[in-house]
């Protein structure tokens, strides 16, 4: 079996070893691949593994060999699934791969916006400490999380473990998922509720016809001047404009963001510029940890699939 994988770099940058695939057939790793050599570099392959790489319908007609895509990653937007299916080739993705990672994550990023840790590091290293005629000093209030309310949208494996998270630390937990349900130490509420309630809200749900520009200005109307927005899921939930214009006049306390709408971004996304907004680059999936659950979950897939029994397809 003739193995290609076109964009390897964001799985593994060097810190992980392709030897599962090897093990299964002659394996080719390019690191990036331009959109003009999809179909040199996979003219060849019976099994193509991708991150972002977009394989068009019109790409897959040029490739009459392929029979497998595997995708790495849980989103497949980047595959035309319907042309993929009248070609019998089979899509699998990994899913849950990233759950502890992610959630990690998500309360880093709380932690910052509460607790302002990098502001104050930096002051202590510019002197600001040793110049103080007090034992500490502080830069900006600090916030306890005991006490405060959590929402979260979307309640898949990610969503879960955030709530046992923020138990952990005291808070209380609200929850808005596509079907109302009775869960143990959180109370289900309406989106609009939630946006109201909440002291930060936290975003795990997909990106569908649905849910894109979830967060819009009139949703933002709804929350605390108090209230952080995370998201650590989908870029398009967001309507960027709206939230860096509520950021910039005060509207709501912070924000923080490891996902933006087109990436890598525009130097003109409005929340780069935006006032007191974290963005990080779409990194809370990729801890080593969660990369090598990926590599092998990856691998398992393409085993299953050559043994007759295919798991996590996708269409």
């Amino acid at each position: 079996m003739n193995i290609v994988v076109l964009d390897g770099y964001t799985l593994n940058p060097g810190d992980l070893d392709w030897g599962a695939f090897e093990e299964i057939g002659r394996l080719t790793v390019y690191d990036r691949t331009p959109a003009d050599a999809i179909v040199s570099r996979a003219a060849e392959a019976d099994a193509v593994l991708v991150n972002k790489t977009v394989l068009s319908a019109e790409t897959l007609s040029r490739l009459p060999r392929l029979r497998y895509i595997g995708v790495l990653a849980t989103g497949y937007n980047n595959i035309d699934t319907a042309a993929a299916a009248a070609r019998n080739i089979v899509v699998t993705n990994v899913p849950d791969y990233s759950t502890m990672s992610v959630a990690q994550m998500t309360f880093a990023l709380l932690l910052e916006l509460a607790v302002h840790v990098r502001r104050h590091h930096d002051a202590v290293k510019a002197g600001e400490w040793s110049a103080s005629p007090d034992f500490c000093f502080t830069r900006t209030s600090l916030i306890e999380l005991a006490g405060k309310t959590l929402g979260i949208v979307g309640y898949g494996a990610i969503g879960r473990q955030v709530h046992r998270i923020a138990a952990a630390f005291g808070m209380r937990v609200l929850v808005h998922s596509r079907t109302r349900r009775e869960i143990e130490g959180a109370e289900w509420v309406s989106l609009d509720e939630l946006f109201a309630r909440s002291d930060v809200v936290s975003l795990h749900c997909p990106l569908t016809e649905e849910t894109a520009g979830l967060v819009s200005r009139e949703r933002i109307a709804l929350m605390k001047p108090s209230a952080f927005l995370i998201n650590t899921s989908r870029g398009g939930l967001v309507v960027e404009a709206d939230l860096a214009d509520a950021l910039n006049r005060g509207r709501i306390a912070g924000a923080a963001v490891d996902v933006l709408s087109v990436e890598p971004p525009s130097p003109d996304n409005p929340l780069l510029h935006a006032e007191r907004c974290l963005v990080t680059p779409h990194i809370a999936w990729a801890t080593k940890e969660a990369r090598e659950r990926l590599m092998r979950m990856a691998a398992d897939n393409l085993r299953s699939y050559l043994a007759g029994s295919p798991r996590n397809v996708v269409r």
